[in-house]
C-alpha cells in the first residue's frame, strides 16, 4: 500500500526576499531563486553555498565552484516588503482571489 502524501502550502515563492532563521547561515539575507515544492526546499541566492568538482565543457572550464544547495522551507521567514523586518505569511481573500498577506504590517505581498 503506498504512502498517502499530503500538500502543505507554501509560503515562500520564487522571486521572494527571504531570511534564513536557523542553521549555520542563520541571519542572511537573500532572493529565493528556484522553490520545490516537493521537497519542501527553496534555493537562496548567496546562502548555503557549497563546493562542487565541476569537469571541463565547451562553454565552462574546470576545477571547483561555489553553488548555492537548497534550505530547509521550515528556516526561512519572508522580509516585509514596507518594514524590511522578517513576518509570517497569512491567506485572505480579496476580491475572490486568495492572496498573501504580512501579518506584521498588513500589506499584501505581491
Amino acid at each position: 500500500m503506498a504512502k498517502k502524501r499530503f500538500a502543505v502550502k507554501i509560503h515562500i515563492k520564487k522571486g521572494d526576499t527571504v531570511m534564513v532563521t536557523e542553521g549555520a547561515h542563520k541571519g542572511k539575507k537573500g532572493r529565493v531563486l528556484e522553490v520545490y515544492p516537493k521537497k519542501y526546499r527553496a534555493l537562496v541566492e548567496g546562502v548555503n553555498l557549497v563546493h562542487k568538482h565541476q569537469k571541463p565543457t565547451n562553454d565552462k572550464p574546470g576545477g571547483i565552484v561555489k553553488i548555492e544547495a537548497p534550505v530547509h522551507i521550515s528556516n526561512l521567514m519572508l522580509i516585509d516588503p514596507k518594514t524590511g523586518e522578517p513576518t509570517r505569511v497569512g491567506r485572505k481573500l480579496v476580491d475572490g482571489k486568495l492572496v498573501r498577506y504580512s501579518k506584521k504590517s498588513g500589506e499584501i505581498i505581491k
